[in-house]
Order: C-alpha cells, then structure tokens, then sequence
C-alpha cells in the first residue's frame, strides 16, 4: 500500500477507506503512515476498518511510520493493540509497583 498522503480526516476518509480496502481485499497490507500531518477520528476509524479486511483474509494490518499523534489518538481510543501499536516504550503502563 502506498504512503498515505499528509491528510486523513472526516473529510477524505471515505475515499482513503475504498482505496485501502480494496488494497487489502489484493493482499496489501502495510501502511505507511510517515506522512500524516492533520489527522481526526476518522483516521482511527479507517485503520480499524483496515485492520478487520485483513484479519478475514487471515492477514494483519501492519503500519510503518506511525506519527505520535496518531499513537496518541489511538491510545486515547484505547485501540492501539488492535492496530498493533505497543504503548510500552512511548506510554509507559501506570500500573507497576511503584516503591
């Protein structure tokens, strides 16, 4: 899958969903998120999306150059495992023994 263009927001998300979908639906299933720069919900929506076509086709989303905003937007939907992000090294778990 190509590089995403710098954009991904209510605004254009139906289109990047269709053109995303049926790159997965081919076997395309890296995303190269570097390039982002203005993202909302509807970029967390879109991968999600993503991420169930190619789980049906017994395959898994994997997304490179991941931004830390749209880190932070899928934390704080709390989504981030599901896209295969770990919050270990940027969000450290809050739940360790602390002495």
């Amino acid at each position: 899958m190509p590089a995403l263009g710098t954009s991904l927001t209510n605004r254009n998300a139906a289109a990047v969903l269709r053109d995303g979908l049926s790159r997965v639906q081919q076997g395309d299933v890296t995303v190269d998120c570097s390039a982002l720069t203005q993202i909302d919900s509807a970029a967390v929506a879109v991968l999600l999306a993503w991420q169930r076509a190619a789980a049906q086709r017994g395959q898994a989303l994997a997304l490179a150059g991941v931004t830390p905003q749209l880190r932070s937007l899928a934390s704080l939907y709390g989504v981030e495992g599901l896209l295969g992000l770990t919050p270990a090294a940027a969000y450290p778990d809050s739940h360790h023994h602390r002495h």
